[in-house]
């Protein structure tokens, strides 16, 4: 791969180019903004990398989808990615302009840097890379590119099941999110699922005097204080009746993996900013891979400005948000949470804003195998090979409605600061994910010939 390599740095300056043009056309999916644009943009420059590319319709933003077939009896890599990206907001947190992007300090800084499409872009530019190379590629293979991983995929399961003919593939591989904080490359093995609730509490009409009406008017913020203190313990332990019956139970082979994993509680409660960290590595890692959160993602009633304003609010609500592990089904959970409420606090509103189910591919896969070899060969070190990322991404549509494994292989630095202020990608990480990109279609076709 020697050869790839000193093509791809000869190339550097129009990749970063290929890149930075991406970069700059905003794709706002969650505000509607310049998504049409960008999804045109981007059929162009699949096209202009050799797939037949074509702009596929959904109820929300299209997908694009590339494809070059060699041989229909040939291992087929899926490779999926989105061009969509989170507000940039708070503008005035950013050092830089957020869709202009700018090097500094090694670090290419704008929205979408790292998420994701810095990342889908190397993946682009290596099928490139290895065309102009070697000629021909060794596999066949399709690109799935969808406008709405940050508002949820809602599309994306429906799109998959109605297309299942056209995505037939033997494995799909994403990179998105950052590396280990170590540093070290990751093979992640699933994803964690997502729901995503509110619960909104009313007392009287409008807000009330706090002396005059004190005692007198609900306040509805304790009401829902009340009831959350009836969904979890203080051990953060659920207690939502049957939260925990579809838990699926590690396997061996998982719970060996995170005893190889590596584990610096210092350097992570530097990175978290909660210098109180204090957890052992088996429980941090079973507690971020393999077992469900219950968090508030953000809790409003009455005045929250400067100084004081003495009332009785009128309205609360608190965000929800539960990460899930396999089996555990959004829609199972959400009848949990809806007969819970509707016990303890039955005038409370539930508000359902989003869900995504969690995926797992085995540790043992022949596939899986091949692609930490790759991973291994492009960075020149074994990769951190991990059940489960902690956050959520569409996966299951790969391992549940098509029915192929699926692994994750994020290119960008554990910093990246992606949904941030200051979002960025290392320059080096985005070549080395080229590289990586390479490495893993050249090994396919080296297993599967």
């Amino acid at each position: 791969m020697l050869e790839m390599e000193q093509y791809v740095n000869k190339n550097r300056r129009e990749y970063l180019d290929s890149l930075f043009t991406f970069l700059r056309q905003e794709s706002i999916s969650a505000q509607n903004i310049g998504m049409e644009a960008c999804s045109a943009m981007l059929v162009e420059m699949v096209e202009n990398i050799g797939l037949n590319t074509s702009l596929i319709e959904t109820d929300g933003h299209p997908v694009v989808y590339g494809e070059k077939i060699k041989d229909p009896k040939l291992f087929t890599l899926l490779i999926y990615g989105h061009y969509d990206v989170q507000p940039p907001d708070p503008i005035e947190e950013w050092n830089t302009p957020p869709f202009e992007p700018t090097i500094k300090d090694g670090k290419i800084f704008c929205r979408g840097a790292g998420d994701n499409k810095g990342q889908i872009m190397a993946q682009l530019l290596a099928i490139k890379s290895y065309q102009e190379v070697i000629g021909e590629l060794p596999i066949n293979i399709k690109v799935v590119i969808e406008g709405e991983e940050e508002s949820g995929s809602p599309n994306l399961a429906r799109f998959v099941e109605e297309h299942q003919k056209l995505l037939k593939a033997d494995l799909v591989y994403t990179s998105d999110g950052p590396m280990h904080d170590s540093g070290a490359p990751f093979v992640l093995l699933g994803v964690r699922g997502m729901l995503f609730i509110e619960l909104l509490a009313k007392g009287a009409e409008w807000d009330n005097h706090s002396g005059n009406k004190g005692n007198i008017a609900p306040n509805p913020a304790w009401k829902l204080i009340d009831l959350l203190q009836t969904m979890r313990d203080q051990n953060g332990n659920v207690l939502i009746e049957g939260f925990y019956d579809d838990l699926r139970k590690p396997t061996e082979n998982e719970l060996e993996l995170i005893s190889t994993l590596p584990f610096d509680p210092k350097s992570i409660a530097e990175k978290i900013g909660y210098k109180e960290f204090d957890m052992t590595k088996e429980a941090y890692y079973k507690k971020l891979t393999l077992e469900p959160t219950f968090n508030i993602a953000g809790f409003h009633s009455g005045y929250g400005g400067e100084g004081a304003k003495t009332i009785i609010p009128s309205i609360a609500n608190v965000k929800i948000d539960f990460r899930l592990v396999v089996d555990q089904d959004p829609d199972d959970i959400y009848r949990k949470i809806e007969k819970h409420v509707k016990k303890y606090a039955p005038d409370v509103e539930i508000i359902r804003h989003g869900s995504m189910k969690a995926s797992r591919t085995p540790a043992d896969s022949k596939e899986v195998a091949i692609i930490k070899k790759a991973v291994e060969k492009s960075y020149h070190q074994k990769p951190i090979l991990q059940p489960s990322l902690g956050g959520s991404l569409p996966d299951y549509v790969w391992t549940q409605l098509l029915g192929v494994p699926s692994v994750v292989v994020p290119y960008a630095n554990f910093d990246e600061a992606n949904h941030s202020p200051n979002e960025n990608i290392n320059v080096e990480n985005f070549f080395d994910g080229i590289m990586c990109t390479c490495h893993v279609i050249h090994e396919l076709g080296k297993a599967y010939a």
